[in-house]
């Protein structure tokens, strides 16, 4: 099917440049409306959804700028170039303030008329394009649960989003925190602007300032080109510190004075650059601890925690998990082309068993796997020992287990998983938690064959 040609509104109250714009437009394939005021032109406006509108400043009873403030107020608002016979810079300059996207003076240019169209076309196909992947992204990034903890949570998101607060999440690994900055992001006025991630526990600290602030050309051996810091990436939108509580000392005092004063400096350059941030930051850590501890600024915990968000742990919603395991079920299968699937009451119940040390990310991961291993489309209890006890109940492990060593084994194993998956397969950080030597932690990985690549909850 041939696509339609894009439709022009020309709203003017002068019969001759209708004319001329109607000429220009038809020949070049394009479909044209006219109205000779602006009452009229706001109806078809509404009523026709017009692809782009040229607008004149000066008509009867409602005047151009008049028009075009309505237009802008529309959900569904079409590029407006703004069109005068008494141009003035002061005239342009307030169109353009107002939302217009190109100004014009009479008499009118064919050529500077199909430019100005064609840009303003393609800036629209632009924005709806953005627009859907928004939707795409929206739908990944869904926060899936109804439970009055995660409500809660909801409600203070929807509440803070519109504001410019600093908002600090705080929450177990796997809990979620991501999607809930994406959330605030994505519900805020700075949503068409940029949403910088930046993952401060996965930057070395000798090159962490320089990933946040960049680096003018020379600022150090190897640095050939200037590189642009991830705050200047983010300006105007919304720079998201995931596992602040990483930050080494010295760089907590340079993204204080951001906050602060909303200025910052390149590595190797004096020249201060002003930034126009919103900061998002999350952590797993006790900040509070932290700061006791000596390893926290608290004047830059402070500015970060204006608006705190708790994101609450899976074992305490646990009747959120059968809405999340039909969500990845139903993603999974969507994405991989397979068949449908379902769990069981049975299933769902059993997994709600189980304490979820690695919440969300280790839920998602035990659906997707059981669903790739279980022969059936309808997923029962005694398919769960798929999961390889990482995501199996103790009542599981029972069922699986003839012996009493048996049994003490595939829980010693199912220990040892979840703790190298909460301390990021960290050995020497893990065989200090459970108090036990290096080396015999490795020797109980290769007894029980557990692996990072196989096992670790990503």
């Amino acid at each position: 099917m041939k696509p339609r040609s894009p439709l022009i509104l020309i709203v003017d109250d002068e019969p001759g440049i209708r004319m001329t714009l109607r000429m220009i437009l038809e020949y070049e394939g394009y479909e044209v409306l006219e109205a000779g005021d602006g009452a009229a032109g706001l109806e078809l406006v509404v009523n026709r959804t017009p692809d782009l509108v040229f607008l004149d400043i000066k008509m009867p009873r409602m005047d151009g700028l008049e028009v075009l403030e309505r237009i802008q107020a529309l959900k569904e608002r079409p590029p407006v170039i703004v069109v005068s016979g008494h141009g003035t810079i002061a005239t342009a300059v307030k169109a353009t303030q107002m939302g217009a996207y190109d100004f014009m003076e009479k008499p009118l240019e064919k050529d500077r008329v199909l430019l100005s169209v064609r840009n303003a076309l393609k800036h629209l196909s632009l924005s709806r394009h953005n627009q859907l992947l928004r939707q795409q992204v929206g739908k990944k990034y869904e926060f899936i649960g109804a439970s009055p903890a995660i409500r809660r949570v909801l409600q203070q998101v929807e509440r803070a989003a519109p504001t410019s607060a600093t908002v600090l999440i705080t929450g177990e690994s796997g809990t979620g925190k991501e999607l809930i900055a994406r959330m605030v992001h994505e519900r805020s006025k700075r949503l068409e602007q940029p949403f910088v991630q930046v993952n401060c526990a996965a930057i070395p600290e000798d090159l962490i300032e320089n990933e946040l602030f960049g680096h003018e050309k020379g600022a150090y051996t190897g640095a050939g080109e200037f590189r642009i810091g991830y705050f200047e990436q983010a300006d105007g939108g919304t720079i998201f510190l995931d596992e602040i509580g990483d930050m080494s000392f010295k760089t907590q005092a340079k993204v204080l004075r951001v906050l602060q004063e909303r200025e910052f400096q390149r590595v190797g350059s004096s020249k201060l650059r002003h930034t126009d941030v919103r900061v998002i930051s999350a952590t797993n850590k006790n900040l509070e601890a932290e700061i006791q501890a000596g390893s926290f600024r608290e004047d830059l915990f402070f500015r970060l925690n204006v608006i705190p968000l708790n994101v609450p742990p899976l074992r305490e919603r646990k009747e959120d998990i059968g809405p999340l395991v039909e969500h990845f079920v139903l993603r999974f299968c969507e994405d991989n082309g397979f068949r449908r699937k379902r769990f069981s009451e049975d299933a769902i119940g059993t997994l709600q068993k189980y304490s979820w040390p690695g919440n969300i990310r280790e839920l998602r991961n035990a659906v997707e796997r059981t669903v790739i291993m279980a022969d059936a489309e309808v997923i029962q209890a005694k398919h769960l020992p798929l999961l390889d006890y990482r995501g199996a109940s103790a009542a599981v492990l029972e069922m699986e287990s003839k012996t009493l060593r048996g049994f003490k084994e595939r829980a010693e194993k199912q220990f040892l998983i979840r703790k190298l998956n909460e301390f990021g397969w960290n050995i020497k950080r893990t065989a200090e938690e459970i108090e036990t030597q290096r080396s015999n932690l490795y020797k109980k990985l290769e007894q029980y064959n557990i692996s990072e690549a196989e096992h670790r909850i990503r």
